[in-house]
């Protein structure tokens, strides 16, 4: 990881207090790790569905600052989730890609998986500042 990257991961401390890591981030992409622990658990045991929309959301704002040397220039404007299967415990990984950027808004994709199975997918809209 890049120093930049390291600096663009530190930046949150939402982030820091999940447990997100940045495994990578460059060229509209990145990809972010979150490790199940108890702290992130809903009423039924299993990851809250709130604290999986902070992951995707977060490795596509690291995607879309990516495009500007890590520098956080933008925010996200809408985001669509489908939650696909429930997690219990273990490590999620969350790639996320920019599709589109233009002068006012990015198109942004996610997916999540686990042990090579996809547990969500997103599509989100956001502003560049």
């Amino acid at each position: 990881m890049s120093m930049q990257e390291e600096e663009v991961g530190r930046s949150s401390a939402f982030g820091r207090l999940l447990g997100l890591e940045i495994l990578a981030a460059g060229g509209g992409e990145a990809t972010v790790r979150l490790a199940m622990h108890d702290g992130l658990r809903n009423l039924h045991g299993k990851l809250h569905g709130g604290a999986l929309f902070s992951l995707i959301d977060s490795a596509m704002g690291q995607a879309s600052h990516s495009l500007n040397d890590g520098t956080p220039d933008s925010v996200t404007l809408e985001c669509k989730v489908n939650y696909i299967r429930p997690v219990s415990e273990g490590e999620l990984t969350c790639r996320a890609w920019v599709e589109h950027s233009g002068k006012r808004t990015q198109v942004i994709e996610a997916e999540v998986h686990q042990h090579g199975k996809l547990v969500a997918k997103a599509l989100a809209t956001f502003a560049r500042l």
